[in-house]
């Protein structure tokens, strides 16, 4: 059974669009692409070399596929052994479009129920890079393995967030983390499962103040 790692670079408002350059993804406006590079150490960078040490594949939703499909085949200089490395893994690749896959060893998966289907198949582990929208889905489904998250100390305002829409309620252990010498942290954690429905919670205030605020709060008037 193969392993599923996601890697993500965030800022600390949780965006992750466009860490690496400027016309990576300016969709909604975006203008701060490339803005790993401006935070990058030598702790990110051996992180990402260690994370890509091995053998692997990548699962990556249709706009990251798209991107790096764009530039890592073409690539020159400095990162064309990754570009090289890209190539020859597996792109397994989430997505309800039936647009052609051009780049060698291109995979489509329909849906979540075909990730699972993969997960459980002999072959290398997976790690997703960028691919925000297919997060909520997996960890729903329980599919993801380990997170490492690389959180840089900035915000950037707005932008495509790891953590969207329908991302469930789960419990993380962190098993691993470390800061790097221009402050970001570089934490792993590990799923755990559903935060548990009872607890021992304080006794309601039961004031009139509390009653009134109360009865705007469910009226939706708070």
């Amino acid at each position: 059974m193969r392993r599923i790692t996601g890697a993500a670079f965030l800022s600390l408002d949780g965006v992750m669009q466009a860490p690496g350059g400027p016309s990576e993804d300016y969709t909604g406006g975006f203008d701060e692409g490339g803005w790993l590079f401006r935070f990058g150490d030598d702790g990110i960078f051996e992180t990402i070399g260690s994370l890509f040490a091995g053998e692997y594949d990548l699962l990556l939703g249709r706009r990251t596929y798209d991107i790096f499909a764009a530039y890592w085949p073409y690539v020159e200089g400095d990162g064309a052994e990754m570009g090289r490395a890209f190539t020859r893994a597996g792109k397994h690749v989430l997505t309800r479009g039936d647009e052609s896959l051009e780049w060698e060893n291109s995979h489509r998966l329909g849906g979540i129920d075909d990730v699972a289907a993969l997960k459980q198949s002999d072959g290398p582990d997976l790690i997703i890079q960028g691919s925000s929208t297919i997060y909520p889905g997996l960890l729903a489904a329980g599919l993801i393995d380990r997170l490492t998250l690389m959180t840089f100390p900035v915000t950037l305002g707005r932008g495509k967030r790891l953590f969207g829409d329908g991302t469930p309620a789960r419990i993380l252990r962190m098993v691993d983390h470390k800061v790097t010498p221009r402050g970001t942290v570089i934490a792993t954690y590990e799923p755990r499962g559903a935060i548990p429905t009872e607890g021992s919670f304080p006794e309601p205030s039961i004031s009139a103040r509390e009653t009134e605020r109360q009865r705007k709060m469910q009226g939706g008037g708070w």
